[in-house]
């Protein structure tokens, strides 16, 4: 099988496309180029080409650079920005997946005749007795990617190889060590690609977005301080907020565009039981009859919930938690699992609360 194997310089990646070529695939590397502007974080930086040029080298394969800095800037970073904007906390890796890595990247491998994609993410796909096809957690579930990968459908997912999926961390690493990958040690990426650590957040947005002071109030009304940019603030944040030391602790539990105020509570305020969630899409057509009992995960290492849910039409969902959890951000992908915690059913954007 010709398979195109997405190389992002990290040493997974490195080991899936050295895991490929041993099973005896026709495997060639890509490198997506997907900022044009200052990056030494993440996935995006040019020493992390080099890399994965030279473990390319390495395993004998031919290696490939892809510019899709358009397509990123349009479909990840301004969104991103725009949901900032909007009050909303968006996960930019998400979409990257979404419209680069599994989309844009698909098409890219199709019109160059190659049979599927491969990346060096931690999650599985199976195939059951019907032919349909599943995602699933990673052997690792300290590593598992499955909840950032949540919107592949059965298309995606019939043409998408995840070789490391069946591995530990421990076992990438020494199975690079073995090989003499040049990625073996490698530290693993944990920072948005093209916020800078020397940037930041902060002077990232506030140079492409009006940012509007806020007052910070409690829940009774009394007001506790200011903050200078209410569209750099999420719910359940409490570091950041200007307040003094020595207080109880205390949450952003709501962010009121319209009066400009962000109001702060306790734990108990942050807690609910609903949430809607938006912008579904499902791993298999059928799994929207399975999700009347389920476990919801809220964030990339999240423990999931158990939840019972109800489908209001085929991208609008609301979950109602089996006990009070803290608020999820709006903005922030929610994913399905079956009750096993196994695989994934679907997963959308939190809305309203």
């Amino acid at each position: 099988m010709k398979v195109l194997v997405a190389m992002s310089g990290g040493v997974d990646s490195s080991v899936a496309a050295a895991m490929l070529r041993d099973a005896g695939h026709d495997v060639v590397g890509v490198t997506m180029r997907l900022w044009g502007g200052a990056s030494d974080t993440g996935c995006c930086s040019v020493s992390d080409t080099d890399d994965a040029r030279r473990v390319a080298s390495q395993l004998g394969l031919d290696h490939l650079v892809f510019n899709f800095a358009d397509d990123f800037e349009r479909d990840v970073v301004d969104p991103y920005v725009r949901a900032h904007a909007d009050l909303s906390t968006p996960n930019p890796c998400i979409e990257c997946n979404r419209t680069i890595k599994f989309a844009r990247l698909a098409e890219r491998a199709d019109d160059l005749g190659f049979d599927a994609i491969a990346t060096g993410h931690h999650a599985r796909v199976t195939t059951d007795g019907a032919g349909r096809h599943r995602l699933e957690r990673g052997a690792d579930r300290a590593k598992d990617q499955s909840y950032v990968l949540h919107m592949l459908g059965q298309a995606q997912l019939a043409r998408t190889l995840f070789p490391v999926g069946v591995l530990t961390k421990r076992e990438v690493r020494a199975l690079a060590t073995d090989l003499g990958l040049g990625t073996a040690a490698k530290p693993d990426s944990q920072d948005v690609c093209f916020i800078t650590s020397m940037e930041g957040r902060e002077t990232f947005l506030t140079e492409r977005i009006a940012t509007r002071p806020a007052r910070v109030v409690d829940t009774s009304g009394r007001q506790l301080g200011t903050v200078a940019a209410m569209e750099l603030i999420t719910i359940g944040q409490r570091k950041g907020l200007g307040l003094p030391g020595g207080q109880p602790k205390r949450y952003v539990v709501d962010v009121d565009a319209r009066s400009a105020v962000v109001v702060l509570g306790d734990e108990h305020d942050l807690a609910g039981r609903r949430l809607e969630v938006d912008a579904m899409s499902w791993v298999d057509a059928i799994a929207a009859s399975l999700v009347h009992g389920v476990l919801v995960q809220s964030s990339a290492h999240g423990t999931p919930q158990p939840a019972n849910v109800e489908v209001i039409d085929d991208a609008s969902v609301t979950i109602t938690f089996d006990e009070p959890q803290r608020r999820v951000a709006p903005g922030q992908s929610v994913v399905l699992y079956d009750v096993t915690d196994t695989w994934v059913l679907g997963g959308g954007i939190a809305g309203t609360h």
